[in-house]
């Protein structure tokens, strides 16, 4: 009599664990993209984390454990080679066998090419544009003079910061569920079901957060490297210039003294830092002028905690730190 009731507990024990060896081993590259990876996962398993919270996913350095994950991964989403070139490597060395999705390449994606100029002064915004249009446009200005800036630093054709328009998440929580189905399909009715989920949230806060951005019309801002011009095209909401270059490197003296002299004219308010980046350098940049560097604008939210909740609460701090440059009454 104790040697059944033994086993019947022990393989009920057992269940739990066969249950979360069974889901796919499923890698993202940052966090917000996790985020929604784990949305969709919720339920069956959770990936794992390559670039930690305060790192910059320009330049980085696996540590043993995220090597190792890369390793055993079954599946792989990551943003582009734009964001972070030096994952490449590791892609093709450690997860050789696994399922790769490069987000950007996506044709769902809506892509935006680079900015050229400290303060996109040449660059009209809409929301419309996508892979084609933009590599349309992108061919007819490599027919002209290259810019400064190019000759400093050669990139590639789109700004890789895709996930801070929203639009761009619900695509890819609809894509991410179709390759985990595809991979794990014993539990492709909860992933269908997570996604659904995911993007009706994401619907209904982008409308949450455009009746917000209505009532900054006119905030004129400055930020750390380029970063958010999807955040600030979905919600009209354009940046006045950025410090650094998209790719976050360091701006050249030019670069810096067209920011200086252009604060003026354009009306410039406030300027942001980022946590990964030296804040001194944006107190340096407007030292003597009425710019206010009032706080702290971070395209991949290093102070959220990381899962299923962080993505959405990224945007809605976005919202919050412009909020702050709008004049008090």
């Amino acid at each position: 009599m104790v040697r059944p009731a033994l086993l019947t507990g022990l393989t009920l024990c057992l269940l739990p664990v066969y249950s979360w060896a069974a889901a796919p081993r499923v890698v993202a590259d940052i966090a917000p993209l996790h985020s929604i990876v784990a949305q969709v996962m919720n339920g069956v398993g959770q990936p794992d984390l390559l670039v930690q919270p305060g790192a910059s996913p320009h330049s980085y350095s696996l540590r043993p454990s995220e090597a190792e994950a890369l390793a055993q991964a079954e599946v792989v989403f990551w943003i582009s080679e734009d964001l972070s070139p030096w994952l490449e490597s590791p892609l093709e060395n450690l997860a050789s066998s696994a399922h790769k999705v490069e987000m950007l390449d996506l044709s769902a994606t809506v892509g935006h090419p680079f900015r050229e100029g400290a303060t996109f002064e040449s660059h009209a915004h809409g929301d419309e544009d996508n892979h084609n249009e933009h590599h349309d446009e992108h061919e007819e200005h490599e027919e002209h003079e290259e810019h400064e800036e190019h000759e400093e630093h050669h990139h590639g054709e789109y700004d890789p910061h895709a996930w801070l328009d929203p639009m761009n998440a619900k695509v890819w929580a609809g894509e991410i569920a179709q390759v985990l189905s595809s991979t794990d399909p014993s539990n492709a009715e909860i992933y269908q079901k997570n996604a659904q989920a995911f993007q009706d949230s994401v619907e209904e806060l982008t409308g949450s957060l455009s009746e917000r951005a209505d009532r900054l019309n006119g905030i004129r801002f400055i930020v750390f490297h380029d970063a958010y011009q999807y955040f600030e095209r979905r919600f009209g909401l354009p940046a006045a210039g950025a410090i650094a270059l998209s790719d976050a490197s360091d701006p050249s003296p030019a670069r810096i003294r067209e920011i200086q002299t252009l604060v003026s004219e354009l009306g410039v308010t406030c300027a942001f830092t980022e946590p990964q980046y030296n804040p001194g350098l944006v107190d340096t940049v407007f030292e003597g002028s009425s710019v206010n560097t009032i706080g702290v604008m971070d395209p991949l939210g290093a102070d959220i905690k990381i899962g299923t909740g962080h993505y959405t609460e990224l945007l809605k701090r976005l919202m919050a730190s412009l909020e702050q440059c709008q004049p008090q009454p």
